[in-house]
């Protein structure tokens, strides 16, 4: 902790005047707090859109806390929200609303539910409290009030499985092929190299209806592989991983091969270890890719909610007529989870990478 207060208290200058905050500091700190702001904004106010009522969220309430009607148990009426209602007189009564909302409004106390009266409309006021909705979390993981079809922990197994299997597949590939790419002098190598960038420049969209027929072909159409094989290979993973690789002295593989060492050895023993932090980008990247990913798993994984993930299984939420943003809002933040502990995990290996340029 200590380490990282110095970093952050660090101002440029000479040594003279280090303590002192420049324009070059009130900019840098500007554009963090900046970048913060731009990427934590929306993640809280996700979170704590997710905690609001349902009838909060359905009326657009943009008030930051999670504020709700108060809703009562009516004897022989049933759960209806409760309003205030003023009088000419000042005088405040608890009403509750015994038909539509029109200009003038039939309303009947809750002391009294029998006496209905009409009234201004512009006269009530809703009767509101502080309330986590705790229910958006838990009726889907707990399956109650109608959502026994919402299968969380098939969902969280499905994108477990493929984020891990997919990840450690495109690490494996990757970092094989930028090991080649970096360290091998053959004829063509920079040819195969801009091929392989190239291939950023080309829409995912486009490949599609290749690629639906090459997973088709396999047989693995319909099948959570069909989903991790053909992501395996990326440009970007390539492109890293040999960038980084081009760092690593080529005199550490020389004197591996005077020891006798063999090129999977040396892979493995020298390359793999000192490549880490660019490993660790990649895998972080690799991850939400993964996960967040939705349009091919919907292509390939339609026929079977069995074999969905937690991003197709949220569209359930999200019918034609009505959509539950309350639930989808409260799925969302547990989906986020798994990709910030990822990232808590591997963040050391990034920050070790750039302090040591990947010398050890």
């Amino acid at each position: 902790m200590g380490r990282l207060g110095t970093f952050l208290t660090r101002t440029r200058g000479n040594p003279e005047t280090a303590d002192k905050l420049g324009i070059t500091d009130y900019l840098a700190y500007g554009y963090l707090l900046l970048g913060i702001l731009i990427i934590l904004v929306p993640v809280c106010w996700t979170f704590l859109s997710s905690i609001k009522p349902e009838r909060a969220i359905d009326n657009f309430d943009t008030r930051v806390l999670p504020i709700a009607q108060i809703q009562s148990e009516i004897e022989g009426v049933g759960v209806k929200p409760i309003w205030k209602y003023t009088d000419e007189d000042g005088t405040v009564t608890d009403v509750f609303k015994a038909g539509p909302t029109r200009k003038l409004t039939d309303v009947a106390p809750v002391s009294d539910p029998e006496n209905v009266s009409k009234v201004e409309r512009k006269r009530l006021v809703p009767s509101e409290e502080l309330r986590l909705a705790t229910e958006n979390y838990l009726d889907p993981l707990l399956k109650r009030k109608g959502q026994e079809n919402f299968h969380f922990a098939t969902y969280l197994f499905n994108s477990v499985f493929v984020t891990v299997a997919a990840t450690l597949i495109t690490l494996l590939i990757n970092a094989m092929a930028a090991f080649a790419l970096s360290k091998y002098q053959f004829k063509g190598r920079l040819t195969f190299t801009l091929l392989i960038v190239a291939t950023l420049l080309i829409p995912s969209s486009i490949i599609l209806v290749s690629l639906f027929f090459v997973v088709w072909t396999f047989g693995i159409f319909g099948s959570l592989w069909g989903v991790i094989i053909p992501a395996a290979a990326t440009p970007t993973g390539v492109f890293l991983l040999r960038q980084y690789m081009l760092t690593i002295p080529d005199e550490l593989l020389e004197a591996a091969r005077m020891d006798s060492a063999s090129e999977w050895r040396i892979f493995w023993r020298i390359i793999i270890p000192l490549s880490l932090p660019a490993l660790s980008v990649l895998a972080i990247l690799s991850v939400i890719w993964r996960w967040n990913d939705f349009l091919w798993p919907l292509i390939v994984l339609i026929s079977d909610p069995a074999k969905h993930t937690i991003q197709l299984g949220l569209t359930q939420y999200a019918g034609e007529f009505d959509q539950d943003f309350h639930y989808i809002l409260a799925m969302t933040v547990v989906s986020l989870l798994p990709i910030t502990l990822v990232f808590m995990w591997l963040q050391r290996f990034i920050t070790t990478g750039i302090a040591t340029t990947g010398l050890k």
